[in-house]
C-alpha cells in the first residue's frame, strides 16, 4: 500500500466532477443516515446518539483514510444485529470496546491483505448480493406504509415523483434533495398527519465527547467482547469489500481495497473513541451519493460533516422533516440498486449461475445477514466449479506390443480421484502397465493418494508399472507425498 499525494489530492474532486456537486451530494446522504441510524440503534439496544454518533466519526474518518472514494460507511444493521446479546447482557461500555477491538481486527485484516479473498466472490454471488439488499432496503420501508393514512401515501408518490422528473428539468440540484425539502414545506405547512424523524427516536443535542471505554482490563473482558469483534469485524469487511465492488462497477473506476480495510478499521476505532457503535459501508446510502453525484472523498466527508452541523444545530428542524420523503428516496435506492437485468439473465446464464445468485438472495433475505448469504453463494460457486472441473479428467485405454496403456488428460483434485482411479481400474491381466500423465496435473495429496493406490494395486497382483511424463509439478508433489509412486523410485518413473 503506497500513498501517492496527487492522486489522492485528486480523489477529494474526481476529474468530470464539481464541488457543488460533492457538496449536495453529501447533504442528501446527511438526511438519510439520520433515520437509518436511529433504527440500527434501536435494533442494538442503545441510544440513538450511539448509532448517530458513530455515522458522523465513521463517515468523516472514513473520507480521509478510506481506499473507495465516493462510498458512504456509517453505522449498519450488519453490525447491529450482531451486538444485541452483547449489548443487553453487558452493557454500552462493553460494546464501545468490542467495537475498538473490532477496529483493530480490521487493521491486521488490511496488513495481511485478507481483501485478497474478495478473488473468490464470484459475479453471481456480488448480484445475489445486490439483489437481496435492494428487498432488504424496500422490506425495511414497509413499516412506514403500513397502517398509516392516505396522506403518506400520497407524499411518497409525489417523493417518487419528484426524484425521477426533476432531473428531466435540471441536474444541477440532486432529485432527492429536491423531494426531501419539498415534501418538508408541505407537510408543515399543511400540518398534515404524517410520522416525523423525531418519532424514530430523541436525537442528541450537543457535540460527542471523547470517551474511553470504562472496561476492566482483563482477560475475562477479552473473553467477553473478542467473539463480537471478531464477527463484526468480518461482517463489517465483507460488506464494504463487496460495496465497493458494486461502487467500482457504478463509477467504471477502481478502488484500494487493501487500504479500504484498514481504513474501516480506524474509522472504527474513532467511532468507538466518540461514544459509537461499529459500522461498515452503506450499499442503499453509496448508492444515493454516486446517483446524486458524488464520486470522491469530498461527498462522504461533507455526509458526515452535515450530519453533525444538523445535529449539533438543526436538530429541531431535522425533527421535522416527514418520514414519507425519506421512504421516496429509499425505494428509489432499491429500485436503482436491484440489478433487473439478473431476472432475464436467469434463463441466459448457465443454470448453476442462476442457482447460486438466487440462493445467495435467498439466504440473505431469510436470515437477514448479508455474511450468511455470501457464504452461502461462495460455497455453492466453489461446489459448482469443482463439479465441473471434476468432469474435465479423461482415461483413454489402449494396447500396444502387449503393454497396456492409460492416457491420462485433464485436472486430477479431491473432486476427480473417484473418477480417475475407475477409470484405471478396469479390468485388465496384462503384467506390463504404463499409465502416461503428461495431458494431466496432479494438484493435491488427495489426487497423489488415488495413483498411489492405484500403483501399489497394481503391485500386488504382480504387475510392473511405469508412469510416464508428469510435469514438474505433479513430480514434485509426488516426491513428497507417495509412497509406491516416487519419481525413480521402485517403479522406474520418466520425467516429461
Amino acid at each position: 500500500m503506497t500513498f501517492n499525494l496527487p492522486q489522492y489530492r485528486n480523489e477529494w474532486i474526481p476529474i468530470g466532477g464539481t464541488a457543488s456537486r460533492e457538496l449536495l451530494a453529501g447533504i442528501v446522504v446527511a438526511l438519510a443516515l439520520i433515520p437509518e441510524a436511529i433504527g440500527f440503534s434501536v435494533i442494538a439496544g442503545v441510544d440513538p446518539r450511539v448509532g448517530l454518533y458513530a455515522s458522523v466519526a465513521i463517515a468523516m474518518t472514513i473520507a480521509l483514510i478510506g481506499g473507495r472514494p465516493g462510498m458512504i460507511s456509517a453505522a449498519t444493521a450488519a453490525v447491529a444485529v450482531v451486538v444485541i446479546p452483547l449489548v443487553r447482557d453487558h452493557g454500552v461500555a462493553y460494546l464501545l470496546a468490542a467495537t475498538l477491538l473490532m477496529g483493530l481486527i480490521q487493521i491486521v485484516a488490511g496488513v495481511l491483505r485478507l481483501d485478497l479473498l474478495m478473488q473468490f466472490v464470484s459475479r453471481s454471488v456480488i448480484t445475489g448480493f445486490v439483489n437481496a439488499l435492494a428487498i432488504l432496503i424496500f422490506m425495511a420501508q414497509v413499516p412506514q406504509l403500513t397502517n398509516v393514512g392516505w396522506q403518506t401515501y400520497a407524499l411518497v408518490a409525489g417523493g417518487l415523483a419528484i426524484i425521477y422528473g426533476f432531473p428531466r428539468l435540471s441536474r444541477a440540484v440532486p432529485s432527492p434533495l429536491v423531494a426531501i425539502v419539498v415534501l418538508s414545506i408541505v407537510s408543515i405547512a399543511m400540518g398534515l398527519p404524517v410520522s416525523s424523524v423525531a418519532d424514530m427516536g430523541t436525537l442528541p443535542e450537543g457535540l460527542p465527547s471523547f470517551t474511553v471505554p470504562t472496561v476492566p482490563l482483563s482477560l475475562e473482558t477479552l473473553q467477553i467482547i473478542l467473539p463480537y469483534s471478531v464477527t463484526m469485524a468480518a461482517v463489517g469487511l465483507l460488506e464494504s469489500l463487496l460495496t465497493a465492488q458494486i461502487v467500482d462497477d457504478m463509477t467504471d473506476t477502481d478502488s484500494d481495497k487493501h487500504r479500504e480495510c484498514a481504513g474501516q478499521g480506524g474509522a472504527n476505532i474513532v467511532a468507538a473513541l466518540f461514544g459509537g457503535m461499529g459500522g461498515c459501508a452503506m450499499i442503499g446510502q453509496s448508492v444515493i451519493n454516486v446517483t446524486s453525484g458524488g464520486r470522491g472523498r469530498l461527498s462522504t466527508f461533507v455526509a458526515g460533516a452535515f450530519l453533525l452541523f444538523l445535529l449539533a444545530v438543526l436538530g429541531p428542524f431535522v425533527g421535522r422533516i416527514p418520514m414519507p420523503a425519506l421512504v421516496a428516496v429509499m425505494i428509489m435506492v432499491s429500485i436503482g440498486t436491484f440489478s433487473w437485468n439478473s431476472i432475464a439473465n436467469l434463463r441466459r446464464h448457465p443454470p448453476t449461475s442462476s442457482i447460486v445468485m438466487l440462493a445467495t438472495v435467498v439466504v440473505v433475505v431469510a436470515t437477514r445477514d448479508l455474511s450468511q448469504g455470501v457464504l452461502a453463494g461462495v460455497l455453492l460457486s466453489g461446489i459448482f466449479f469443482a463439479g465441473k472441473v471434476r468432469r474435465m479428467v479423461a482415461v483413454e485405454h489402449s494396447v500396444e506390443d502387449g503393454v497396456s496403456i492409460y492416457r491420462v488428460t485433464g485436472q486430477v483434485f479431491f473432486a476427480s480421484v473417484d473418477r480417475f482411479a475407475a477409470a484405471l481400474g478396469s479390468a485388465d491381466d496384462r503384467s506390463c502397465v504404463t499409465i502416461d500423465v503428461s495431458g494431466a496435473h496432479f494438484w493435491d495429496i488427495s489426487a497423489v493418494a488415488a495413483l498411489d493406490k492405484i500403483v501399489g494395486r497394481m503391485r500386488r497382483d504382480g504387475r510392473h508399472v511405469d508412469i510416464i511424463g508428469y510435469n514438474r509439478a505433479s513430480a514434485d508433489l509426488i516426491d513428497r507425498f507417495a509412497l509406491h509412486d516416487k519419481t525413480g523410485v521402485e517403479i522406474g518413473l520418466t520425467p516429461h
